[in-house]
Parts: C-alpha cells; structure tokens; sequence
C-alpha cells in the first residue's frame, strides 16, 4: 500500500478508511472532506487487495461528482479507471439495462426521455384516452408518475381510492404501454426497471452480489425509497455498504428523499457505530457556532457538532431594510466594496429562497455594472437547437422514437401542417404501428421526411461520431436554418448555431473520454447529463442562485436574503410535517457555504409575486446566538433580533401599543402557540393585532380576548 494514501487525514477520517469489511454510516458533516473519505477509502480497499477496482460499485448524485471522484482516484494509484462501476444511480442502472436488455425486455438500442420529452409523451397519451388536461394538468400528472415508480410501484399497484386518482393510473398504465412499444424509458424507469430486473432474476442478482462485495454510497440523506431497495438487494447479506451522508443536509424531499433510510440503514444492516465526521475545513468557528445552534433546534437529529482548528473570525452580519430595492441596494454596495479589497466577484454568492426574489437583485447589480451569472440556468442539452439536433440523432438511431419525430417532422419547416400531423397519429393509432411507420406510408410530404431520416441513416453508417453529428446538422437543414435568420432573430440565431458547433465538441470529447463511442452511447450521455450544470464563460462573475442549488458549493462571502418569515422559513412548510424541520436544514445549508464573511438581510416590505408583503425577521434570526451577530442597520443593535421590526403605523397609535403589543413581537397564544405580532389596529376595546402564528398561519386577534402572553 502507498504510505502516503492515510497522511494527514484526521483520526475519523482514518478510522472510516480503514473500517473491516463491514457495512458503515459516515456521518459527515458540511466541509469535512466525505469526498477524500470515499475516494481514499475505495483506494485503500484496492491497494490492499481487499477488492479489485471492478469488486467497487459507487454510487453518487451528480456525474459531476462521480467524476471528480474519479479523477482523485486516477491521482492516488496507478489504475485504469474507466472500467470501474463509478456514476450516478440512473447512469448505473442505465449501464446495467444496456448489459442485459434483453432480460429487462428492452431493444438493445433503447432512448432515454428526458423530462420535457416525458410530458410530451404525458400529453400524447391523455389526448389517446380523451383526459380533460385542465382538470389533469399534464405535469401534475408527470409527478404522479414519477413519484410512484420512486416509490418501487407500478400502475396496478397503486392505490386508488377515489375517481380522480383511478383516472390517473389509467394514464400512467397507458404511458407504461407507449414507452415499451416505441423502445424508451424516462428516469424514473431506469432505477425501477433495473430493480425489478435484479429482483425477478437471482442469477443475475447473484452474479452482481458477487461482484461488488464493497458499496460506497454518496449523499446517502438524499436517496428515495427505491434507490435504497436497490442497494440492499446488490448489497444481500455479506456485501459491505459503505454510506456517507448528513441529515442535517437533508433538502430534498419534494424530490422524493427520505431522510429515514439512515435511521433504515443502521437497522437493516447491523450497523455498530456510526462515524461522525465533525471537523471543518472550510468555514471560520463562529459561523460553524451559528449554524450548530441554529439546527440544534430540529428534532430527530442523529447529532453532531461541527468544530473548526480555525479562529473565530468575523461576526455574521444581519442588515434590516425598509424595502426589498434598499436590501438590494445594501447588497450592491457591499459587494462593490468586497470587490475593491481585492475578493474577486466569483468567490461572492447571493443566496435566496425562491427564484422570484432574484429579480430585484439582478436589477440592482446590472445598473451598479456587476457582472453575475444566474447559476442552475438553461442548461446546454436543455436548449432548443440542441434538442432538435438531438431528436434527429435519436430517430436515425430507433424509429419507433415518436417523441423525437413530433420534435423535428416540421422542423426545419417543410410544410407539414398540424393537421397533417393529427391525421398521422390517428393512422398509426389505427394500424398499431409507430408514427415513422405510418408516415412511410402516408406519401407526399411525410413520406419525404422519412426518406431524409432514412438517407441521413445510410450516408453516417460507417462515419465517427463527430461527423455524424456534423453530417446530420448540416443536410437536416438546421444549419442552414439558423443561418438563415435575419432582422431580431439574427443576434439570438448566431448564439444557437455557436451551441450547434459546441455539440460537436461535446462529441469529440465524449470519444476521447470513452471507450464506446457510438451513437447510442452518446445519446444516452446526453440525457444523463441533460441535469448538469455547463460551465459558463471565464469572466469573473458574482453567483446568484438558490439555497437549493448552493449545496455542495462553497463561498468566501455569502449574501443570504430575504429572511423573513413565511420566505424563509417559507410559509408552505407550516402545512407539511416535517416543513419547518427542512427549512431549517435548508438554512444551514445556505449558513454552512461561508468559508469567511456571511451577511443575512431581511426587509420591512418586499414586493413578491405581484404584492407588497410586509414582513417581520424570519424566527431562524431569533434562533441564532445574540453574540456572534452584529447589526449593520442604521439604527442601534437591538437587544432582541425581533425587536429590530419595531415599526408601527404612524396611522394607528393604538391601545394595542399602550399594551405593550408591537410589531415583530414574539408572543404565545393558549390555543394557536407561538406567534409573531405583524400588525395593530384600532383603539381601546376595539383595538386588536394580527398574528402570523407558525403552526396555525396569520389570524387577527379582538384585543379585549385575544390572551396573548409576550415571550
């Protein structure tokens, strides 16, 4: 073993690297190296011969993540990595299904759809069974699909109890049926489709058993009820599952995560002890203090502290506003500040709960001349012209692709009407066939589109990749196309046919990085990565983006606006149980991606969704220790966080006041708990107050009954 492969990792870090064969939970806290643990701990298993690098399965979230993983272990020994089972769950399952695709009942050339291409087949199915799509929008009824085969269940197997959920089963089963007819999968069905394949097979499961006797498991806080049924049934009995997670990090349940399954994992497979992972290497020791007291407050935790060999460092800074344009104002300024000391813009980040905040902000920064990027945009295989290219490259490669021939059957135009297409669908429904199939026997026009797809076919068939791409964009007619483009489409036609050239270098990379480099293998690439993040320009640039987005991310300075209560926490986690818990969990996140300076800021009155909302400090403020904060608005640091919203009405100098009731007031009530005071009106007995409650929501209270007690 190389003796340089344990240096300076810390004592739990060693003690996790170096664990027996046995099944582990890493409880890894923010910024405490869990990606050197698993990389380190996958190589010490194969330079000591306890596994060979094709006995590994390790899982991630991110096929950014899977190859930084990679690339580390390149550094550490000296293997041939590419044959090693490293990626995400659906990248895995993909490669399994691609293996065995003719146990799992699959073409052996079989296409991902992506979600937009998943609705459009979601649309195509209800207008075949006359479901009213105003009263099934066609992506609520996408989530339900998605969100049953997370749950492992197909449509006969959901429970229906009422007319409205039978009606989308019925979609969902005929949706199943498409897919399997015309050869494609979307992503839920690749983790589901893999886990039944593994599950009705036990030669095939017990070939896969045998193999990857270590797994290493990523983020294991996010995984879904499926994803975990599927490692315990590779991992068996004897196999060692190796998970590193945090559920204090734990964001994810409107995407199905269930923070359970650590709880699950440490009973389903005897786990003696968990490894906490509780030293910081990224953030100074007071904003590591604020976010330890700030999640002290949730239940259920599995608990740790996070600590730091660092100082103490700065103070968080906490400015109030009298407006949402002041508090963007003051974010400006100091950013512009941060940038004349010498911090470069890309190490700043702006942090908001929801996207519609980011409006004001980039008005802020465009006229202060502050370059920003709007992480998590439009991303490259997501955008039009690429899809369209795409969607060529699909059709060649399987023409019972439908959602791919809809894409581009009139695109370029070539005078294919809607009708046209309508009458197409209904003759393919007729003749159960696939729409290329009825359209080769439709004549005219049709019948000339599937003589390109048919000549595109013949004339690429012996070509490299790159040039099957480049052949395609060219006689497909979308070079052609966007060069074409004149008057106020030019400028936007220049930027999609400079993403045209981009895809050929996708496809030139994708060869050298890949032992396979056919179509197929390209194609699903594309779809796997369709979720990734591209890199943008090289200008130094500030990051907006949302709490959401930030995890994994880290910042020298981090803005985190708009703390107000019913933002953030926002309003709709005091209707889920378990919401405020996540919010919770979600602001340490955003407090944990500081390495040295964090402002928090909250404004009086904000404009949001087309309304002026007049807000008091979000309770996470109160949450936080008083002395590690320092106040940056103009008046004097309060005593009390909450205090700072001592605003009242100059209209209504009130009993209520007299009373002792102001606004921003934290208050109990016997019946609706504790609350906030965010407004007061009237006088004497007709006085009362308002009180948004955080279990209950916003009520106004008669003041002669309201039984308020001050906290």
């Amino acid at each position: 073993m190389n003796a340089n492969l344990l240096s300076g990792l810390n004592p739990p870090q060693l003690q996790a690297v170096t664990l027996p064969h046995q099944s582990a939970l890493i409880l890894a806290g923010a910024g405490s190296g869990k990606t050197r643990v698993l990389t380190t701990r996958i190589a010490y298993l194969i330079s000591t011969g306890e596994a060979s690098p094709h006995g590994i399965l390790a899982v991630t979230f991110t096929n950014k993540a899977a190859k930084e993983m990679v690339l580390r272990l390149s550094a550490m020994l000296p293997i041939n990595t590419r044959g090693m089972w490293i990626g995400t769950f659906h990248g895995l399952c993909n490669r399994l299904l691609r293996a065995h695709y003719r146990e799992a009942n699959l073409p052996q050339t079989f296409q991902i759809l992506d979600s937009a291409d998943q609705l459009s087949a979601i649309k195509r199915v209800m207008k075949t069974l006359n479901v009213d799509d105003e009263r099934f929008p066609p992506r609520e009824v996408q989530h339900f699909i998605s969100a049953s085969k997370e749950q492992g269940l197909r449509a006969q197997e959901v429970e229906a109890y009422d007319p409205y959920t039978r009606r989308k089963v019925e979609v969902y089963a005929e949706y199943d049926a498409q897919c399997q007819r015309e050869g494609v999968v979307d992503f839920s069905e690749l983790l589901l489709r893999c886990y039944e394949l593994l599950s009705r097979n036990a030669v095939l499961r017990e070939h896969y058993q045998q193999r990857f006797r270590h797994i290493l498991v990523d983020e294991f806080q996010d995984t879904n009820p499926l994803q975990y049924q599927w490692l315990k049934l590779l991992a068996g009995k004897d196999n060692a599952l190796f998970a590193v997670g945090d559920d204090d990090q734990s964001i994810y349940a409107f995407r199905g995560a269930h923070v359970g399954n650590m709880q699950d994992l440490l009973r389903d497979f005897n786990v003696a002890s968990v490894i906490k992972l509780e030293q910081n290497y990224r953030s100074h020791g007071n904003i590591l203090d604020a976010a330890n007291a700030l999640i002290s407050h949730n239940r259920n935790r599995m608990g740790k502290k996070l600590w730091t060999a660092e100082e103490g460092g700065e103070k968080l800074r906490v400015y109030e506003a009298p407006t949402d344009v002041e508090e963007a104002d003051f974010i400006v300024n100091e950013i512009a500040y941060l940038k004349s000391e010498g911090m470069r813009l890309s190490e700043i980040a702006l942090l908001y709960r929801s996207n519609a905040q980011s409006r004001v902000l980039e008005h802020a920064l465009v006229s202060r001349g502050l370059s920003y990027r709007v992480y998590g945009g439009l991303r490259f295989f997501e955008r039009q012209e690429i899809k369209h290219a795409l969607a060529y490259l699909r059709l060649m490669e399987n023409t019972d692709d439908d959602n791919a021939l809809l894409r581009i059957v009139n695109f370029p135009t070539r005078g294919i009407g809607a009708r046209s297409i309508e009458q197409l669908q209904e003759a393919a429904k007729t003749n159960n066939t696939t729409l290329f199939d009825a359209a080769a026997r439709a004549g005219g026009k049709l019948s000339g589109f599937v003589g390109l797809i048919e000549s595109l076919r013949a004339s690429t068939r012996n070509l490299p990749l790159p040039e099957i791409i480049d052949h395609v964009l060219v006689h497909s007619g979308l070079i052609a196309h966007y060069q074409n483009e004149q008057g106020a489409k030019k400028r936007e036609a220049e930027e999609r046919l400079e993403n045209l050239k981009e895809l050929l270098n996708a496809a030139t990379l994708f060869v050298h990085e890949n032992e396979d480099d056919s179509l197929t293998a390209f194609l699903t690439h594309a779809s796997l990565e369709a979720g990734e993040h591209q890199a943008g320009d090289q200008e130094d640039a500030l990051h907006l983006m949302t709490v959401h987005a930030a995890k994994g991310l880290e910042f020298n300075a981090v803005f985190i606006t708009g703390l107000e209560e019913g933002l953030f926490p926002h309003q709709n986690s005091q209707r889920v149980d378990g919401g405020l818990d996540e919010e919770r969990r979600l602001m340490y996140v955003a407090i944990t991606r500081a390495r040295r300076r964090l402002y928090m800021s909250f404004a009086q009155r904000r404009m949001l969704n087309g309304q002026v909302n007049y807000g008091v400090p979000s309770s996470f403020l109160h949450e936080l220790p008083e002395e590690l904060l320092q106040w940056l608005s103009p008046r004097a640091q309060p005593r009390n966080p909450f205090e700072a919203f001592g605003y009242v009405p100059p209209s209504a100098p009130s009993h209520a006041v007299q009373a002792g009731w102001r606004v921003g007031q934290r208050v109990m009530h016997q019946k609706f708990g504790e609350g906030v005071v965010t407004a007061t009106e009237g006088v004497g007995k007709d006085g009362r107050v308002q009180v948004n409650f955080r279990h209950a929501g916003s009520k106004w209270l008669a003041l002669e009954y309201a039984k308020l007690e001050a906290i």
